[in-house]
C-alpha cells in the first residue's frame, strides 16, 4: 500500500506524520510518500491534498501534470482526502473569488465552495466539531478556512460550523475545511484510512 501526499506546499510534513503514526496506532503497515511531480499519483492507493494556497496549487498541479492523474484516481475510485485548499481544490463550483481569479478545480465532488468563509490568516481559530463517525467531538483547527456552500443529492454533510458545511464526504472523496494534520488527534485519518483498508 503506498499513500500520496501532495507536496507543492501547505502542510505536507504535517500530514506525512499524522498518517504514520494513525498507521502505527492500527498496526498497519503502508508507505507515505510526497509528490511534487507526476508519476507518482499512478502508484498510489490513496492520496491528501493539504492546505496551502489554493489558486497556487490548482496551477501548480496542472503545470506539473499531477491534475490529471488525480482525476485518473478518482475515476478509480481510490480514496482521496482535501483538508482546507484541498477542499475547495476538490469542488466542482467555486464562488465569485474563484471565478474572478480564474482558480483552476480539479472538479470531481459535487459541491460549491466559499474559498474564504471565515475570513483572513488572523481570524484562524479552534472549535469543537461534532461528527457523526467518531464518539466524541473532534478539536478542529481552522485557518483562513473555506466552507461548502451548496452540494449534490450523493454529497454527505458531516459537519458544521456556524450554519457553514465545513466537512463532506462523496463516496471516495473527503472534503475538510479544517487541519485535522495539526492535532496529535488522528481519528480523522483514521477514517480516511478505513477507507483504503
Amino acid at each position: 500500500m503506498r499513500i500520496g501526499v501532495i507536496a507543492i506546499q501547505g502542510d505536507v510534513a504535517e500530514h506525512v506524520e499524522a498518517l504514520k503514526r494513525a498507521l502505527d496506532e492500527r498496526g498497519q503497515i503502508a508507505d507515505v510518500v510526497t509528490i511534487k511531480h507526476k508519476g507518482i499519483v499512478s502508484k498510489c492507493d490513496a492520496l491528501v491534498l493539504p492546505g496551502g494556497e489554493s489558486t497556487t496549487l490548482g496551477k501548480l498541479l496542472i503545470r506539473e501534470g499531477i491534475a490529471d492523474e488525480i482525476q485518473d484516481m478518482n475515476n478509480a475510485g481510490k480514496p482521496i482526502m482535501g483538508t482546507c485548499a484541498g477542499l475547495i481544490l476538490l469542488a466542482k463550483q467555486g464562488d465569485e473569488q474563484v471565478a474572478k481569479t480564474h482558480q483552476h478545480l480539479l472538479g470531481l465532488m459535487d459541491m460549491q465552495v466559499n474559498r474564504n468563509a471565515f475570513g483572513r490568516q488572523r481570524d484562524s481559530f479552534e472549535t469543537e466539531l461534532e461528527l457523526p463517525f467518531l464518539s466524541s467531538p473532534y478539536n478542529a483547527v481552522f485557518i483562513r478556512a473555506p466552507a461548502i456552500l451548496d452540494s449534490g443529492k450523493d454529497v454527505t454533510i458531516l459537519a458544521r460550523f456556524d450554519d457553514m458545511v465545513v466537512a463532506a464526504e462523496q463516496g471516495n472523496l473527503l472534503a475538510l475545511a479544517f487541519h485535522p494534520e495539526l492535532t496529535l488527534d488522528t481519528r480523522v485519518h483514521q477514517y480516511f484510512l478505513n477507507k483504503l483498508f
